[in-house]
């Protein structure tokens, strides 16, 4: 059951960094939204690079829990900037609640690859 929760919640992230990668490079919107958000355009595409090589690192089994914790660190990173971001934008508040519950299910699959792994 462990190991259930670990992957579901970890696929959910990835999937979500991936598909947010993917708009960042390939999505008009995005790629404007990102503009009025007031960050400028090497920082979106550094953005996207990072995010599929953070998905890398969480899915892949034989990389090391170190490693894998850079990764957390890291997404929460991306997460805790979109709201900051959203928030001084003044977006919708579901931005911010999308961004909390990831957030939540990020802490959910770090707790237990450490479970999963002792």
């Amino acid at each position: 059951m462990m190991k259930n929760i670990y992957w579901i919640t970890t696929g959910i992230i990835s999937l979500f960094l991936l598909w947010s990668a993917y708009t960042y490079i390939f999505n008009k919107a995005t790629i404007e939204g990102v503009k009025s958000l007031g960050f400028p355009d090497h920082f979106r595409i550094q953005l996207a690079v990072l995010k599929i090589i953070a998905v890398i690192i969480l899915l892949t089994p034989q990389i090391s829990i170190q490693y894998k914790e850079w990764a957390y660190s890291g997404v929460a990173l991306f997460f805790i900037t979109a709201i900051v971001a959203h928030v001084a934008h003044k977006d919708p508040i579901v931005i911010t609640v999308i961004n909390l519950v990831l957030i939540g299910l990020l802490i959910i699959s770090n707790l237990y690859l450490h479970k999963i792994s002792n």
